[in-house]
């Protein structure tokens, strides 16, 4: 318990010596940890989330400071790093070598953190530290790492699906979610596996510079779309396509071209011929939730491809993906992607209106 009072004492206190202010112009330190057999998306998603926001922010403020100075940081005694798919990469330095205030630590996930072979010289420089950084967060596996030094204790937290039974075990008294795509404790960050991290880095550049530019790197990175934190890690349509019964693949395309009917357990049971109550069974079997629920992330993840691409009013979208109306939709945006349907296009559009200004198309180059 001291260790966690000591904690949220200097992120306390960070927090009110080094605020962010969004579109502050000043050089932020971001730290990314690695270790042997490193998940190599773990680090580099992150690493060109931040840089490429840096490099926009430069050409976009001619003579304004860098706003990132991004370095990799080994937790061995030599900077060279072999990740998990056998490329070998460089550090910046070791952990040893890192002096001075950071702003913003990431520890990528990897091998030698899910079977604790992390020098314990680590974990300890990690403890002393913790006063010098501002935030701290993890992505994928990392998350046992910031676990094991005591820096989820009394924290929500979060890690790749299949790790958080792991996570939840080693450490009982961190409160393990395994649905988020990221969690935010205080100014401790956890995300779930690979890419999620550049979703965590997405957020944190909107924290220091506001909803255009992380939009616009999200776009120019061509990510899908900057996800919010609360969003599952787990797609409708992917779960359905894991599944070896064919009648269930099947039926996603039909749901997906009937959203706007009432898609309840009789209706789908019929569609794959088997009673309601045999449907229901091998339906929760086999997807490991229920009907209604799988029908209700369809809906929301076919509502989001609406409201990105179309000019569809909110009661047309509310009707043709079959929430009823705009309440009911709004209710269960709120619910399972933690923002209102109508935030969330506003969110999607304003990169497009700040590219137009500009007059900068969609196929601009990968680092414009």
């Amino acid at each position: 318990m001291r260790r966690r009072a000591s904690l949220v004492k200097s992120t306390k206190a960070n927090r009110l010596n080094n605020t962010s202010v969004p579109g502050e112009t000043r050089t932020r330190r971001v730290v990314l940890i690695a270790g042997p057999g490193t998940e190599i998306l773990d680090l580099v998603g992150p690493l060109q989330v931040f840089t490429r926001a840096a490099e926009m922010f430069s050409r976009q403020n001619p003579g304004a400071p860098p706003i990132y100075a991004v370095e990799v940081v080994a937790t061995t005694s030599r900077t060279a790093i072999m990740t998990n798919c056998g490329l070998r990469i460089t550090a910046h330095k070791t952990f040893r070598e890192v002096r001075g205030e950071i702003d913003t630590l990431l520890v990528a996930g990897g091998a030698a953190i899910e079977k604790d072979e992390i020098p314990i010289e680590v974990v300890r420089w990690l403890r002393k530290i913790a006063g010098r950084i501002r935030r701290i967060g993890s992505v994928c596996t990392g998350a046992l790492l910031l676990g094991r030094a005591g820096m989820l204790d009394g924290r929500r937290a979060t890690t790749h699906w299949n790790w958080c039974a792991l996570l939840a075990r080693k450490y009982p008294r961190t409160e393990v979610d395994p649905d988020p795509i990221f969690v935010r404790d205080d100014m401790v960050y956890t995300s779930a596996g690979v890419t999620a991290g550049m979703d965590l880095a997405l957020a944190l550049v909107e924290e220091d510079h506001g909803s255009r530019l992380a939009l616009q790197v999200a776009r120019n990175l061509v990510l899908y779309l900057r996800r919010p934190g609360g969003q599952s890690q787990f797609s409708a349509a992917l779960s359905m396509q894991l599944t070896d019964r064919k009648p269930l693949r099947e039926l996603e395309a039909w749901v997906l071209d009937n959203l706007n009917k009432p898609l309840n357990v009789p209706m789908l049971a019929e569609r794959v011929a088997m009673s309601p109550r045999n449907f229901a069974r091998v339906f929760s079997k086999e997807m490991k939730t229920t009907p209604a629920k799988f029908v209700e992330r369809l809906r929301v993840e076919a509502a989001r491809r609406r409201l990105e691409e179309s000019q569809n009013s909110m009661e047309t979208i509310a009707g043709e993906c079959g929430f009823g109306n705009v309440n009911s939709m709004r209710t269960v945006f709120q619910r399972a992607l933690k923002i209102a349907p109508g935030q969330y296009r506003r969110h999607f559009r304003s990169t497009h209106r700040a590219k137009r200004r500009r007059g900068v198309g969609d196929n601009a180059s990968p680092s414009g």
